[in-house]
């Protein structure tokens, strides 16, 4: 039993003696590993030592070279598949592509959503506000309208640089009602079709756009409803037009001597802040001048009797400025006039009976003046509505001005510049030579006159 118990006594110190040895086999593989001293088998050994069953690796830390790989990289997603070149009508629609697209970047508002029909490269039938016709020596189609106008186009860098002079094949560019600002491009004389140019109703400043005249093949130049300033250029006056629009803007000058040298049709330069008097040259005019407005500016003088020249004209007005005088009699030769305006001026006088013989007179307002007095042809325009006398001199007839402001102008000196003719006032050139002929038009009840309809800032 003695022997028994010595030998159970023996084995009892067994487990610590092994864990000893353990613990130093392992602290010797541990130190041998990190100096480098083993190889790679011995590097596993020391990797899966244990100490009393529990996993105690040494991985890592056995050698300073012995890292664990980073893990393998997903492989590349496949290259996404090239769209195909866009394939255009001809070259000179190609020519215009990035010039729109750079314009669209421009446009950061767009409340009719124009512009997101401007991809692709059907320009000619899907970009909305874009046309295209054959181009002259290249017999193939360009583009040749630009619409825009109503689309309200805006933004803080929304300019016709970069654009428009891009165009080469451009005839018609109507961007009425839109948020454009800046510069026209000098390069714009370098379209040789521009006809039509209108930047009406637009936020352009500065000078008159001298760049302009250098487009001389326009015949439809339309800058109204803008801001700008200054002079009016004497060459816009030699343009060979048909229609000048630049009123509603701040033109300042005295109106241009060769005002009348324009061919144009309709003329319209009211709501500015031109000065001086209508010049006497006004007759040069008489073969092309149909309607002009002059309304609103800031005209002094009389009326030259070279008025009566114009006999193609329908529409002449001049209210709202400061001229003065009697009316001449040689406005009895407008015959193809069917609206005439003279009203808030300082005119006075009898009004002649040859204005109200006119056989197309549709409208003659001559109110808010000095008149008084008027023959029996008149009385007969004012029963019938087209004549308006209120606010005159005229004794006996209701809603006139108080007497005595009628008489503090009748003692007002008068004067009116010389006239080259004997007698202007009482001039009448249609009957030079003969008696004059008095014909009526055939009415065809035509819409509201061009000139007029500038005024307002909407497109035409």
């Amino acid at each position: 039993m003695a022997k028994m118990a010595t030998i159970s006594s023996k084995y009892k110190s067994f487990p610590t003696l092994f864990l000893i040895i353990i613990i130093i086999l392992f602290q010797t593989c541990l130190h041998n590993c990190q100096a480098g001293l083993v190889d790679d088998i011995g590097v596993a050994i020391c990797a899966n030592i244990s100490v009393a069953g529990v996993g105690v690796s040494v991985g890592n830390n056995c050698s300073p070279e012995a890292e664990v790989p980073a893990p393998l990289a997903p492989p590349p997603a496949p290259a996404p598949t090239p769209y195909p070149p866009l394939q255009f009508e001809s070259e000179r629609i190609k020519l215009v592509y990035q010039a729109i697209q750079d314009l669209k970047a421009k446009i950061k508002y767009d409340p009719q959503n124009i512009t997101v029909t401007w991809v692709g490269s059907d320009i000619c039938n899907k970009y909305k506000g874009f046309r295209c016709a054959v181009v002259p020596g290249f017999g193939v189609n360009g583009l040749s309208d630009v619409q825009f106008n109503g689309f309200n186009f805006g933004g803080p860098e929304l300019t016709l640089d970069g654009f428009i002079e891009k165009l080469p094949d451009l005839s018609i560019f109507h961007a009425n009602s839109n948020g454009f600002t800046g510069l026209i491009p000098r390069q714009i004389t370098d379209i040789p079709y521009l006809f039509e140019l209108d930047l009406s109703n637009n936020k352009l400043t500065g000078q008159f756009p001298y760049q302009v005249l250098g487009a001389t093949n326009l015949t439809f130049l339309d800058i109204r409803f803008n801001s700008f300033s200054g002079a009016v250029p004497p060459q816009v006056f030699t343009l060979d037009v048909d229609v000048l629009f630049i009123n509603n803007n701040n033109f300042q000058q005295q109106i241009p001597a060769n005002l009348f040298s324009i061919p144009a049709i309709y003329v319209t330069l009211a709501n500015n802040k031109f000065t001086g008097s209508i010049p006497g040259n006004i007759g040069k005019a008489s073969k092309t001048l149909s309607e002009v407005l002059f309304l609103n500016n800031q005209l002094t003088g009389c009326l030259p009797p070279e008025i009566g020249l114009l006999n193609k004209a329908t529409v002449f007005d001049v209210s709202q400025n400061q001229l003065t005088g009697p009316i001449p009699c040689s406005f009895g030769c407008l015959t193809n006039m069917e609206i005439l305006n003279l009203a808030n001026n300082q005119f006075y006088g009898i009004v002649p009976d040859e204005v109200c013989n006119l056989p197309n007179l549709k409208k003659l307002t001559l109110s808010y003046n000095y008149f008084t007095g008027i023959g029996l042809a008149c009385e007969k325009l004012i029963k019938n509505g087209v004549l308006d006398v209120s606010q005159n001199c005229i004794a006996g007839f209701p809603n006139q001005r108080p007497v005595k402001d009628c008489l503090a102008f009748g003692y007002k000196p008068k004067w009116c510049p010389n006239h080259q003719l004997k007698d202007p006032l009482n001039w009448i050139p249609c009957r030079q030579g003969g008696p004059r002929r008095m014909t009526r038009s055939i009415s065809t009840g035509a819409a509201f006159p061009v000139s007029y309809n500038a005024l307002q800032p909407q497109r035409l």
